[in-house]
């Protein structure tokens, strides 16, 4: 069974119910009623990507709290996986660089502490089932077809990036997240894993390989940066400000022990990718058919 507040784009074999995830009492219904033995939380709203900042908050911390006590209370879990991110770990001064699954969740923007409040709510779940919880920890999802603020912000025409430092960040391609979901969901372990896509690279960096136009920008002129960005179509929540002044890596390379699988995209390639899907083009009504 699938809960979500958009249907599926694509052919699917669940039963799908398109609920908000403030409804609790119908969310809790539909559960209650399907009694099932895994919950695979996905309900993390990503500030600015199809959520408003005030939104993403509620949708996400309502809908974390129902759906995990409705799955508990109805008695037969036996398993949770949980969309993280390796947000969580913030980008607070002198703290790791390159954190793996040992370092200790310190979120320094709100999407990281929507995360730490999600993973929370879900541990406590599985304590009350006694039931394993992955807590997967993505890289930012970027992908042609994903609404990212981050991938969104690359397609500018014109890029910003910090021009002392311009630090480096990680990926992770849409497909691969699943895999990593499919393959938790079939082997849950119980406890956080980083899943990133391979290698690394800086904002001007991938600006150039898009064709677009590197703009660096010092520090006081960020908040115009800011507004500029967004008044392209382009909000950057305080999540993509921090990669894009402190960077945003992690290290991954326990995630083939823990799950069994590697991502196959690298960050420079999922950056290509991004960068080779067609701009949407707007067609005028009547003009369909038309010759040139």
């Amino acid at each position: 069974m699938g809960l979500d507040i958009d249907p599926p784009r694509r052919r699917h074999n669940a039963q799908f119910h398109r609920v908000d995830p403030r409804d609790r009492d119908k969310t809790t219904q539909l559960i209650a009623q399907f009694k099932p033995t895994a919950l695979v939380h996905l309900g993390v709203y990503e500030p600015n990507a199809r959520s408003t900042p005030k939104s993403s908050v509620e949708r996400t911390a309502a809908g974390t709290l129902t759906a995990v006590r409705a799955s508990v209370d109805a008695g037969h879990l036996d398993r949770i996986i949980v969309r993280s991110g390796i947000e969580i770990y913030g980008r607070r001064r002198g703290g790791p660089v390159r954190p793996d699954e040992s370092v200790r969740p310190d979120p320094t923007a709100p999407f990281g502490h929507q995360l730490a409040h999600v993973e929370s709510v879900c541990v406590d779940g599985g304590l009350h089932a006694a039931a394993p919880v992955t807590c997967i920890r993505f890289a930012p999802i970027v992908g042609p077809s994903m609404a990212s603020p981050f991938g969104r912000y690359l397609r500018l025409p014109a890029v910003p990036y910090r021009a002392l430092g311009d630090p480096p960040f990680s990926l992770l391609h849409q497909n691969d997240a699943v895999s990593a979901l499919v393959a938790a969901l079939r082997n849950p372990i119980d406890g956080p894993v980083n899943v990133v896509g391979s290698g690394a690279m800086t904002t001007s960096q991938a600006a150039r390989i898009g064709g677009r136009i590197p703009i660096p920008v010092i520090a006081p002129s960020w908040p115009a940066a800011r507004v500029l960005s967004e008044l392209a179509g382009s909000p950057i929540p305080d999540h993509v400000h921090e990669l894009l002044t402190r960077g945003r890596v992690a290290d991954g390379t326990r995630v083939e022990e823990l799950l069994g699988l590697r991502p196959e995209r690298t960050t420079p390639e999922i950056v290509e990718e991004l960068y080779a899907w067609s701009e949407v083009v707007r067609v005028v009504p009547g003009t369909i058919g038309q010759a040139a």
